[in-house]
């Protein structure tokens, strides 16, 4: 029995990373209606009900449920469909099992996820035996983008709590850091550069805000979360220039801000600009701007005393698995169902240091150990 359900994952999730389900916001990427008619039909062969919630043309959620005892009482179990782009990768859609590990693009983020909530709710639905409360089930498409997908979903959603499936290495995750991305342009003079004085370089200047910046920054160690540490920054990304005999009159980078539970993107964006007008007055030779956000993506701050952590720490006990809640660092659709008002865990199998990688795989024995604890859950949760 436990042979046959580990080869029944295994083949359903090799069927899923089969499918290129690439985000659309990247190369090669494709829109989620493929991966969620493979989704769709493994559930009508259970002759499951299965609803679409188109959010955009050809990319819609997808929607199951089971009835529970307690009409009024629901729980959720969510996971995304599309996976990160496949630079580097030979054979992203070609799963390939060995060592006991199965490898693809989305093996561990979410696809393995993904299955193993299939499975566990199609089951509970085959052994007749109505759970405590309604359960649903949704396959959200764009979290890898944007997450238009959740963000749709949870404009009108109520439930007792929410499971997210992410590569949690199969720990109880109750808070999570939250990120603004958005541009930074310093504007200066063009000039020849043979007569640089006739100029002001706007990647001089840009070097020099980013000193500020870094200076005013330095006291985000000061403050701090239990689970999740301080918040952090970085400049990923700088472009400047036009060429190299020409004195820079443009020069932009990019801010990645991780937040804490606490912070809010107004509060985050209105310190930079504080030290964006003070470097300009400072700088009247130069022009900066600051553009509006990119991401704006809430933290997670899950209460340790809701239903929902409280149920999930008893069942990891019950199956001999580590309890203890824990942060990771890394957004998901969880923050949306937690702005909803719904409170929610990250939880799934594999780990975040393989996804998006060139050699993404999953430990089948975490698919096994996730798909127990997500059909526990299930049948218990109340």
């Amino acid at each position: 029995m436990l042979w046959e359900r580990m080869q029944t994952l295994v083949s359903t999730l090799s069927d899923l990373i089969a499918v290129n389900s690439v985000n659309p916001a990247y190369e090669m990427g494709a829109p989620e209606c493929g991966i969620q008619e493979r989704i769709g039909a493994f559930f009508r062969r259970q002759e499951m009900g299965v609803r679409e919630q188109e959010v955009v043309a050809e990319r819609p959620n997808l929607i199951v449920s089971i009835p529970g005892r307690n009409p009024k009482r629901r729980l959720i179990l969510e996971a995304h469909c599309d996976t990160a782009g496949v630079e580097g990768m030979d054979a992203p859609f070609e799963p390939a099992v060995d060592g006991g590990r199965i490898y693809g693009r989305g093996a561990c983020d979410t696809k393995g996820g993904l299955a193993a909530m299939m499975h566990a709710i199609a089951d509970v639905h085959k052994s007749g035996k109505k759970p405590p409360c309604e359960v649903w089930f949704v396959s959200a498409m764009d979290e890898e983008h944007s997450c238009q997908g959740a963000t749709f979903f949870c404009r009108d959603v109520e439930a007792a709590g929410a499971v997210i499936a992410e590569p949690t290495q199969l720990r109880l995750v109750r808070a999570s850091k939250g990120c603004v991305r958005w541009n930074i342009t310093v504007y200066g003079k063009a000039a020849h550069s043979a007569k640089p004085h006739l100029g002001v370089s706007a990647i001089l200047g840009m070097s020099r805000l980013l000193l500020e910046l870094e200076k005013d920054n330095a006291t985000m160690d000061t403050v701090s979360h239990p689970l999740l540490g301080s918040p952090t920054w970085n400049a990923g990304q700088i472009a400047g220039g036009t060429q190299v005999n020409i004195v820079p009159e443009r020069c932009t980078v990019s801010i990645d801000r991780r937040m804490i539970p606490g912070e809010t993107p107004e509060e985050v964006l209105a310190g930079f600009q504080r030290t964006l007008d003070r470097f300009a007055a400072a700088h009247p030779g130069l022009r900066v701007r600051m553009d509006p956000p990119s991401v704006q993506d809430w933290p997670l701050d899950t209460a340790a005393e809701t239903a929902i952590v409280r149920h999930t720490a008893e069942v990891l006990r019950e199956l001999g698995l580590n309890e203890e809640p824990v942060g990771v660092p890394f957004g998901s659709d969880a923050s949306k169902f937690g702005r909803a008002g719904v409170p929610a865990i990250i939880y799934g199998p594999g780990d975040i240091a393989q996804a998006h990688t060139s050699e993404e795989f999953l430990e089948l024995e975490q698919l096994e150990k996730a798909y127990l604890v997500y059909r526990r859950l299930i049948e218990t949760f109340e």
